[in-house]
């Protein structure tokens, strides 16, 4: 959607600088911040953001609800759904998109880093699981919150998936007639991710050394010639069992380093160490957005 501003690196371009900036400046200030004011503020701005959205693209939809009569009868009746960009993506909507977009990314910085510090604090017994009532320690409900965040991306790339099978046959396809390869790329890292993130349930498999982490962590850079000589020289079965394999050990990573590093702290001092994790988590992403549009170089824009 979108084709002539790039939206997939558009958008993720202004929500990863709202999120890092966000971050960045709660994480400095947590000593005097109100933890729990933080994450209300930024759910609720979550809330309000989410409606803009749901509202614009309702009153596009209105907009593009065109019948044409003729003699007293429906000749013609034209629906379009493309929501938000009628099929044409102009640029004032795109606009409002990107202004929703960097809504998104401060609200995220307001609640990432102050739930995984929040969490850091909780004791055990505010958590429990089940009829038994078994109790569990802030790291099963670390688990439990990082492993929401891959669902939601698995959930929309499901979505996505669902979206392009409904419109493929549509006289405009799926942005006419993109492929489905990316969408397959995207949609198996984030199953993966998903599936990383609740290897560390099985206690054989949870790394919790830190200097296995550290390992671990530095050997993913392998990653990155892996995939330039995939692309390269490999078939597409190939790069979807890599794209999978990244996938799998962000989540599974991502789950041990937040959970275990807090570990031997004092409860503020995990509260700090929680918010200092996700900042630099989101600069990660950051780079890696930035660095997406090296993939534009000598491709005409």
């Amino acid at each position: 959607m979108f084709q002539k501003y790039h939206p997939t690196r558009v958008l993720t371009l202004i929500y990863q600088p709202f999120a890092l900036v966000t971050t960045a400046v709660l994480t400095y200030h947590e000593a005097k911040t109100n933890t729990r004011l933080r994450n209300l503020a930024g759910y609720t701005l979550f809330f309000i953001s989410s409606l803009a959205l749901v509202v614009v693209c309702i009153s596009i939809i209105i907009r593009y609800f065109d019948i044409i009569f003729q003699s007293h009868q429906i000749l013609h009746v034209t629906i379009q759904l493309d929501v938000a960009t009628s099929g044409k993506g102009g640029i004032g909507v795109f606009i409002g998109v990107c202004i929703v977009s960097a809504a998104f990314g401060t609200a995220d910085g307001f609640c990432q880093g102050g739930m995984v510090g929040d969490l850091s604090l909780m004791s055990p017994q505010f958590i429990q699981y089940g009829d038994t009532h078994e109790r569990f320690s802030f790291l099963a409900a670390l688990k439990s919150f990082m492993a929401g965040l891959a669902a939601s991306g698995t959930l929309t790339s499901a979505l996505r998936l669902i979206t392009k099978a409904a419109f493929e046959n549509s006289q405009d396809g799926l942005r006419k007639g993109a492929s489905t390869y990316a969408l397959v790329l995207i949609s198996m890292y984030n199953v993966w991710d998903l599936i990383g993130r609740y290897v560390p349930l099985i206690k054989c498999l949870k790394l919790t050394s830190r200097k296995g982490l550290m390992a671990a962590t530095l050997a993913r850079f392998l990653f990155i010639p892996a995939f330039y000589f995939t692309s390269k020289y490999g078939a597409e079965g190939w790069m979807i069992m890599l794209t999978s394999v990244l996938g799998l050990t962000n989540g599974y990573l991502t789950v041990c380093v937040l959970t275990d590093a807090p570990k031997g702290y004092k409860g503020p001092e995990q509260n700090a160490l929680g918010n200092l994790l996700v900042a630099f988590l989101i600069a990660g992403l950051f780079s890696g957005v930035s660095l997406d549009w090296l993939w534009l170089i000598g491709k005409g824009w």
